[in-house]
């Protein structure tokens, strides 16, 4: 793209109070956008409304556009068009795309097949572990995972994510030179280094309350499906469930306890249809996948040694750290080690971050 179309595109996807629709309106009247910026009051008028002639008229700020450009100068930010070749298609088969995407890191991970893993800011312990685990077996199958950079749910997939082979791509609802929440600076620049950072928002954008329901129908729309661990009803991550279903995508959920508010949000997407997940596999499965599982193969598992049954009934289905184990168990790390490597290696037991432990069959 030349420096004057991008200078057109940038003009039209700043100026203030002109929304998607009504931008995709022009493009669609006059083919590009140096030519809808040419065209007379009375002709955007016609095609968009008077709002959006008088937005025109306004302009966008000359000093952001300057700022944008210079932004764009910078080793690994790049702008995304609706004319892009690499503009994700998942977003351009949506109802709502946005005109441009704003992108920090390694914009080749847009094409990648993606999941979208979302939950409450308000996380408990469980489900941070949870997300994590989730997140990294599912990055480890082939599906990038994308969530909005919030504390909670989102950070831990993010990490998951990271950790996984396919990494992870955070949609944030401010401009890509800040950080929101900013306990999470050393979290957006690792996923600018090793996964991207993805927005529609100019830079300067404050963390508008405004911004957060509209940057969730860019994770939906990214995603081949969402799975929602821990929310509580009327969660954001509710928002982002819905927008999922619209749009044509899976939408799954973990649940919980019948007491925790943060399951209500899930159990509601059940009973809505939402797909129940109690493993990655499960994921997996539904979106033809499963044949990429680490770890899961297809045949007879090998018959355990008491010792190994042992173990396995000692540590229950819950995440457990190997002091635990061994208490429960009454074994020594020494004669527990070996076994529990094996067991690993069988597809009996999931290696969690934090030196957890998780029996998955």
């Amino acid at each position: 793209m030349s420096g004057e179309e991008t200078d057109a595109w940038l003009e039209l996807a700043l100026t203030p109070k002109l929304g998607p629709a009504a931008q995709r309106k022009l493009l669609r009247a006059f083919g590009a956008p140096r030519e809808a910026l040419r065209a007379s009051p009375s002709e955007i008028a016609r095609v968009a409304g008077e709002p959006a002639a008088a937005a025109l008229r306004s302009g966008p700020d000359s000093a952001l556009v300057q700022r944008s450009l210079e932004w764009l100068e910078e080793d690994g930010n790049h702008l995304l068009t609706l004319a892009d070749e690499r503009f994700p298609q998942t977003l351009l088969e949506t109802a709502d795309p946005p005109l441009v995407l704003f992108v920090k890191g390694r914009i080749e991970m847009l094409e990648h097949p993606a999941l979208a893993v979302v939950g409450s800011r308000s996380a408990t312990a469980r489900g941070i572990r949870d997300a994590e685990a989730f997140a990294q077996a599912l990055s480890d199958s082939g599906l990038t995972i994308i969530s909005g950079l919030a504390i909670g749910i989102d950070s831990a997939a993010h990490r998951g994510g990271l950790m996984g082979a396919s990494s992870s791509i955070a949609v944030v609802g401010t401009g890509l030179d800040k950080v929101y929440p900013a306990r999470n600076r050393e979290l957006a620049h690792r996923l600018a280094a090793e996964g991207a950072l993805v927005s529609e928002f100019a830079l300067g954008t404050p963390p508008l309350p405004s911004n957060f329901p509209r940057r969730n129908r860019i994770i939906s729309g990214l995603a081949r499906g969402c799975l929602v661990i821990e929310a509580a009803l009327h969660s954001g991550s509710l928002i982002t469930a819905r927008q999922a279903a619209d749009q044509g995508r899976e939408v799954f959920a973990v649940p919980g306890s019948i007491h925790s508010p943060l399951s209500k949000g899930c159990h509601w997407l059940l009973k809505q249809g939402a797909k129940l997940v109690e493993s990655a596999q499960d994921v997996l499965e539904e979106l033809g996948m499963a044949s990429h599982a680490p770890g899961e193969a297809h045949h007879e598992a090998p018959p355990l040694a008491a010792s190994a049954s042992a173990l396995l009934g000692a540590m229950g289905f819950e995440p457990i750290d190997l002091d635990t184990i061994y208490d429960r168990a009454r074994v020594s790390p020494d004669i527990a080690g070996p076994i529990l490597l094996q067991l690993e290696l069988d597809g009996y037991v999931a290696r969690l971050p934090g030196g957890l432990l998780q029996r998955m069959r």
